[in-house]
């Protein structure tokens, strides 16, 4: 007989947690510093409505759900819109919609959806695909260089311009060294002011402008939760930080959130030095696996050696109401454009806890719209 509880994360006890590492062990999909309980914990320690349905058969764990208990039966993945995976962690045969009712959830709302067993329908109208990329590398101190050594056996012009811009970098501005893991207030700091100046160039949702966001990311910087930590790396010109990425990291896996630069020093393109000398460094960092998440593709996928497929929707245990304007709205607008709004309208919710904060992000969503597409990168 198939049960469900829902507890707080930090209430989870050690039968539960030994049932969540061995499902997570059944599965590589499974085992993204994100759909671990340290982070779901991490998440409780700063939003009240963060919950675990854990569903039971006979009394025993099959599945966990870590979501955000929002109003009226929605829920949200939790840590969204931080959570660049999520998922139902179960056994095979366990379904969403079943996980859902059990747990008394009327609505999931999903944009990074890991699906392994197929326990989520991918209806039509409800759910698009998308892809994500990583970086896994096999063992031995060598095996960053190795893996730069293929691609660039596969794209020569591309990597001899990246060594050119190194180099160029180097002997115009000075000594560059990466810095891993880098534990520098300061530096972490100057890396959060380059993200939060580009969101304001951009018109894009300033998520750190969010107190809860905020406190997490700097809980897990300073202190990490059990097993899972905060991990900064930085690529320094002549001392000073030049771009770094900042997110989790759970024993060899790690996950940026946050990446940026100094814009002083745009025409060094300081993010492909980065990355190139990040990919090197890492088995001295211990990393075996680093997750590069979906979007912006085009710099991504020349680095990438695999491929993640993600699902972006929502799906419901009752008709909703409002699906039929949705897809008129995309007769009106275009399927595009409207896809677009939906997701920002869902990151606003997800980011805003009141009604005044969703309302202010909403006029900048409006009175930013131009800089966003003028931002968006073409395609041929």
């Amino acid at each position: 007989m198939l049960t469900a509880e829902t507890v707080r994360p930090s209430d989870l006890g050690p039968r539960d947690l030994a049932a969540w590492a061995a499902l997570r062990d059944s599965a590589e999909a499974f085992q993204s510093p994100l759909l671990g309980p340290d982070f779901a914990r991490a998440v409780g320690r700063v939003r009240s409505d963060a919950a675990v349905a854990v569903i039971r058969r006979d009394g025993r764990a099959i599945g966990f759900l870590p979501h955000h208990r929002r109003p009226g039966g929605l829920a949200r993945p939790i840590g969204a819109p931080l959570s660049d995976y999520h998922a139902l962690i179960a056994e095979p045969g366990l379904s969403g919609l079943e996980a859902m009712r059990l747990g008394g959830l009327r609505e999931y709302r999903f944009s990074g959806l890991i699906d392994p067993h197929g326990a989520f329908p991918r209806a039509s109208g409800s759910t698009a695909l998308v892809d994500a990329h990583a970086i896994a590398i096999g063992p031995g101190a060598d095996a960053g260089a190795e893996h730069l050594e293929t691609l660039r056996s596969a794209s020569a012009k591309r990597f001899k311009n990246l060594r050119r811009i190194d180099h160029k970098l180097e002997r115009e501005m000075g000594p560059v060294a990466l810095v891993g893991p880098d534990r520098d207030p300061a530096v972490f700091a100057a890396l959060m002011s380059w993200k939060r100046a580009q969101f304001r160039r951009t018109g894009l949702t300033d998520v750190f402008a969010a107190e809860w966001i905020h406190r997490l990311v700097r809980r897990l910087f300073d202190d990490g939760e059990g097993r899972l930590s905060g991990l900064m790396i930085t690529l320094q010109v002549s001392g000073r930080p030049a771009a770094a990425h900042f997110g989790v990291r759970e024993g060899d896996r790690y996950h940026p959130w946050i990446a940026s630069h100094d814009p002083a020093l745009d025409a060094y393109s300081p993010g492909q030095v980065f990355l190139w000398r990040a990919i090197e460094a890492m088995p001295a960092l211990g990393l075996r696996w680093y997750d590069l998440a979906a979007g912006h593709d085009h710099y991504k996928i020349p680095y990438a050696s695999r491929t993640l497929q993600l699902a972006e929707g929502r799906l419901r245990t009752v008709p909703g109401l409002d699906a039929e304007a949705w897809r008129l709205a995309e007769t009106v607008f275009g399927v595009g454009g409207v896809s677009r709004a939906r997701r920002r309208l869902d990151q606003i919710a997800a980011v805003e806890l009141t009604f005044e904060g969703r309302l202010r992000s909403m006029v900048e969503a409006v009175a930013t719209h131009g800089r966003r597409e003028a931002s968006r990168p073409l395609r041929s």
